[in-house]
């Protein structure tokens, strides 16, 4: 089933550790990959595949996050700001936080700042199902130590660290090798009704956490990219690398 996604929330607010020395002064989200801020990437981005009104997150140097959309009119889309002064919230209180900004959008779009990848979203969106509460974008890959776990239906069923052995999943007697293991990329399309649901969990909490939970009561489905060109720009290393992938014309 096709759904029709025109609303997203961009996660601009983290600190940026990881980027050190560069996030010092500036917010992970306008450092620059191939001369474009990593945030006007993603903003254009969206914009292609007809996306028309966002929510931006802000924390770590935010004045400077809002000064540069408004200096560029949002890059022509409708830009709410949901600002988190006092902490950054983390992925799935950020979007708790936003739920003012984000009720009334049906289902919506989150992606975070720092994915750089060459997905094609209206690809994406067509294969989101509107029924279920959140449909996670996947990879599959063989050099990290966490995984979402998935069913023969993409079904989510669990998490697992693979270095530590830690096993998570809300359903009793779960055999973690009975699914099959996926990378997160970061980009995930929700049904507004979890707005509802986050109410009752604490002002800060991942996300992951947020599925875990709730992919007992609710399908939260997996959607596998295949040759999906993806990269997190978390490090200077990794920016290194991205500048060079885009320079190049890879993305």
């Amino acid at each position: 089933m096709t759904s029709y996604i025109k609303t997203a929330m961009i996660f601009a607010a983290g600190l940026g550790t990881r980027l050190r020395p560069i996030t010092d002064s500036m917010p992970k989200a306008l450092v620059k990959v191939g001369g474009v801020p990593m945030l006007e990437r993603i903003l254009l981005k969206i914009k292609d595949a007809g996306v028309k009104d966002v929510v931006v997150n802000v924390h770590h140097f935010a004045s400077q996050i809002e000064d540069f959309l408004s200096a560029n009119a949002g890059l022509g889309m409708k830009i709410d700001i949901s600002r988190e002064p006092g902490q950054a919230l983390e992925t799935g209180g950020g979007i708790r936080h936003a739920s003012p900004l984000l009720k009334g959008c049906g289902r919506f779009l989150v992606h975070n700042v720092d994915m750089l990848s060459d997905l094609d979203l209206e690809w994406f969106f067509s294969q989101d199902d509107p029924s279920s509460l959140a449909t996670l974008l996947l990879t599959e890959s063989d050099d990290a130590d966490r995984y979402l776990l998935f069913d023969e239906e993409m079904l989510l069923r669990g998490w697992t660290n693979v270095r530590t052995g830690e096993v998570r999943s809300p359903f009793p007697d779960f055999d973690p090798l009975s699914c099959r293991k996926y990378s997160f990329c970061g980009v995930h399309i929700l049904s507004e009704r979890v707005l509802r649901l986050m109410e009752k969990w604490p002002e800060k909490f991942s996300i992951i956490d947020f599925y875990l939970s709730a992919c007992a009561m609710e399908e939260i489905r997996g959607i596998v990219a295949k040759s999906l060109k993806i990269i997190d720009i978390g490090t200077p290393e990794k920016l290194a690398e991205a500048d060079t992938l885009v320079r190049g014309g890879a993305f």
